[in-house]
């Protein structure tokens, strides 16, 4: 770990200020889904268990520096007291005197704090009267990571910082993949568009030893090696894009894997007739919309082979069946493998693995979604660098 964690931290009777992420969905004034409460409840416990009062710190929405009532934390508060099983103070107009009356162990959540300009703007002088609410800084929001804001950034310079156990978890599960991984490595990066990931692929194809393309992406390149794709998604004017990803990969010895066959359909629709055809015998009328059964067996053979896998992207258009069937058979294969250390990340993906049933048998999953694309693509994470930098 670069930056310094909890382990060793002593943080009976101080104040903690966790920034954690909380940007949950909403449904009808309530919590829609718990997943981000749930991650980051074991630094809570662990600070609380410690006598220390923890002071939780996260943004909701956007609601572009002003209050916005839609947007207030208030129901999310509840929702942390019931998973904590414990009360959680809320802190809106006068957060200094509720976190004054919290007892050792009590916890407390502040109001939004994107209501206030200076979070987004990284603001020296916000951050200067967050700081001054608490003793220790804690960041257990990977997911945010990727943002300068006063809250991630500028506060993790001015008091004691450390890494959370999520933040802590989602370090460790990417070093692990790209910066020292156990090798032969690899990567499957899917999704509709190149020209969403082509910072990515670039930065893939000098770390891993083999790179699987699916998805609309896999048309581009298809489309670049000279394959008619029909009427699939296809950015064709990224085509020369796509032959250089090709090349700087054959100079760093690694090896693309795309699709030998493929499902195709007249039309996007459940129920829709499918066929699977080569690649090379796509109709001009036809649509890919998943990977055919020669590629799932061939891409499942090659990860065999592998030590490491990070996953980013669906193979096919799996919310609609059965285009997910490639995606399926591919993440269950290899959530399967012994030996082999899978880590997956991004809003899709999260939900393909899902309907997999098997992001409980991933090796991580992380639910950071541009923070993980960013880390992808080889970035300086603000909130990470921030850390390391406070040791």
């Amino acid at each position: 770990m670069p930056a310094r964690t909890l382990d060793g931290l002593d943080a009976a009777g101080l104040t903690v200020l966790l920034r954690a992420d909380l940007n949950v969905p909403m449904q009808g004034g309530r919590v829609g889904d718990r997943t981000r409460i749930e991650r980051t409840l074991p630094t809570i416990r662990e600070l609380a268990g410690q006598g220390a009062r923890v002071v939780v710190l996260s943004h909701l929405g956007r609601p572009k520096g002003r209050p916005a009532p839609e947007l207030s934390l208030r129901p999310v508060a509840e929702a942390l007291a019931d998973a904590l099983e414990t009360p959680v103070a809320f802190a809106a107009d006068d957060p200094a005197a509720v976190i004054a009356g919290l007892p050792a162990g009590g916890v407390a959540l502040m109001e939004n704090l994107r209501f206030d300009p200076g979070e987004e703007a990284n603001d020296p002088d916000y951050a200067a009267r967050l700081a001054a609410l608490g003793d220790i800084y804690v960041n257990d929001a990977f997911s945010a990571a990727h943002r300068a804001h006063a809250s991630t950034e500028a506060l993790a310079r001015l008091l004691p910082a450390a890494a959370g156990r999520l933040m802590q978890r989602e370090l460790e599960a990417l070093e692990a993949t790209l910066d020292a991984p156990a090798r032969p490595s690899g990567a499957i990066v899917g999704g509709a568009k190149v020209s969403t990931k082509l910072t990515l692929l670039g930065n893939l194809v000098a770390r891993v030893d083999m790179l699987a393309i699916g998805g609309g992406m896999a048309n581009t390149f298809l489309h670049a090696q000279g394959y008619e794709v029909g009427r699939s998604l296809c950015e064709r004017d990224m085509a020369e894009m796509a032959r250089h990803v090709l090349d700087d990969a054959e100079t760093c010895g690694c090896t693309v894997v795309l699709p030998e066959d493929a499902v195709v359909a007249p039309a996007l629709e459940a129920g829709a007739p499918t066929e699977t055809v080569a690649v090379d015998e796509v109709a001009p009328d036809a649509m890919i919309l998943d990977i055919g059964p020669e590629s799932v067996a061939g891409l499942i053979d090659r990860l065999g082979l592998l030590r490491t896998l990070v996953w980013n992207g669906p193979l096919g258009a799996f919310e609609v069946p059965p285009f997910d069937r490639g995606t399926s058979e591919v993440a269950q294969a290899a959530a399967g493998m012994d030996g082999l250390l899978t880590v997956a990340g991004g809003g899709d993906t999260v939900a393909a693995l899902a309907r997999a049933g098997v992001v409980e048998r991933f090796g991580y999953v992380s639910t950071a979604g541009g923070a993980f694309l960013e880390w992808l693509e080889g970035r300086v994470l603000p909130g990470v660098a921030a850390l390391e930098a406070a040791i």
